[in-house]
Order: C-alpha cells, then structure tokens, then sequence
C-alpha cells in the first residue's frame, strides 16, 4: 500500500484516494526489545466519527488490535486520551479529523516516560496532585452545608473545570526537566483552586507549602500550559496570582 524509502512516503494512488486519512502512530512496548517505530494506517472518513479518538478505535478494531492508548467518556470530560497530536497536546476526543494534512502524527505526551505506545506513567503527575491536599478544610464540622456567596463562587471558575489531563503540565519546558520537584501548571491551577475558595480555612497553609523555589517559582511564564489546555483555562493566571499573594504576605 504504501513504501517508504529516504524518510519519504510514497502511496498507492488509488489506495490514497480511498482512505482520505492516515494516521501515523507512535509504537513502542516493553516486550519488543527495539527502538519506537511508527505504524501507519489508512482511515477512511466516510466510515468513521469525526475526532482522532474515533479513528484510533477503528483501527484498534478493525486493524491492529496491540496499539494501545487510554480512553473513557470521549466527551473531553474526563481527559484519559490526552496525547500528542499533529504537535500539540490535546484530547484525542475533541481533535477533529477534518484537516488539510494526509497524515495525522500521534505521540504519547511529551517528555514522560511511556508505559506502551500511546499511555504516558502519569505517576509522578497524581502523586503531586497529593501533596496539594485537593479537599476542602474546614474545622466546622457541625455544619452540613458551607454556603458561599455569588460573588465567592465566581472566584472558581476557571479553575474547577480542570480535568487534569495533564496537557499543560506535558507542554511546560520546566517540568520537562524539573518533573521531580516543580508541581507544574496543572497541580498548580488545582492548588490555586483550593487557596481561593472561601470555605478553606487553610489557606495559609497552602501558600507556605508552595512558597519554595522549585514547587512554585521554577515556573518561567512560558504560557504554554495556557496556550495548549482543551478546556480553554489559564494555568498561566493562576501562577501569577499565587505568586502576588506570596508576595503580600512577606
């Protein structure tokens, strides 16, 4: 169907007018030991949903059934098919197959360590996501309802929609080499989450915890946590924020 020959790909031209789509698919597992390849597989759109998710389940069903990715409610909502598509991170549910390229090129998240194929470790990502403490302290216990005002409730949004598919964290120079230490844009909008909500009563807390030189200021306003999210929100803006509230409390 197709040959490759010096890096360049050369299709049959009326298998290439049959499938509109191929996707170019990052490979690698543990079991081979071989360096990552890439497997290439015809799509046709006539037949298949309009977003990558839908065409990378055709293919695992119809195709090649060892290609191995994550997926859940393919409604951008829980953010398991966060990967690398065409060069950006993304959700593989909401990436449409309605683009002028042939060929669509899919990686894992970048800069992770890969597990098989498409499934990144996000290990190291929820074990920060821990030391954040994302649940609401409040030492009264004896009210069943913590009730906020309009003008309180404003303050989340932005930030509660966070679904943690780690698009941002994946796409930040400095946590691609200060994983280890510097929680990232993600746990960083999430933690910001919690120190702006009225109902906390730890909000002192929260900020001494961050106030470190790696946790919170490796972050260098790149923006391009801000620039990749799928659901549209700012990391960015809330580093800053919780940067200027540090500085008011010195």
């Amino acid at each position: 169907m197709f040959l490759v020959k010096n890096n360049k790909i050369f299709l049959n031209t009326k298998v290439f007018s049959k499938y509109q789509k191929f996707l170019r698919i990052y490979r690698w597992s543990p079991i081979f030991k071989r360096s990552p390849w890439f497997s290439i597989h015809p799509i046709s759109t006539n037949d298949c949903g309009p977003m990558v998710l839908d065409a990378l389940i055709r293919v695992k069903e119809d195709q090649d059934s060892s290609i191995t990715f994550r997926r859940s409610c393919r409604e951008g909502i829980c953010g398991s098919c966060s990967m690398n598509i065409d060069g950006l991170n993304t959700l593989a549910c909401l990436k449409t197959l309605k683009t002028n390229n042939k060929f669509i090129t899919i990686y894992p998240l970048p800069h992770m360590y890969v597990i098989k194929d498409l499934i990144p470790d996000l290990s190291n990502f929820y074990n920060q996501y821990k030391l954040i403490k994302p649940w609401l302290y409040n030492s009264n216990v004896l009210i069943k309802e913590h009730l906020q005002s309009k003008r309180d409730r404003v303050q989340l949004d932005g930030l509660y929609e966070c679904i943690l598919c780690a698009c941002c964290s994946a796409s930040c120079p400095s946590y691609w080499w200060n994983q280890n230490t510097y929680l990232g844009p993600a746990i960083l909008l999430q933690s910001y989450r919690w120190i702006v909500d009225s109902r906390d009563k730890k909000t002192k807390s929260r900020l001494e915890f961050l106030n470190h030189k790696m946790r919170l200021f490796r972050c260098h306003t790149i923006m391009n946590c801000s620039k990749v999210c799928p659901k549209s929100l700012n990391p960015g803006k809330a580093i800053s924020s919780i940067k200027y509230m540090l500085s008011k409390m010195t």
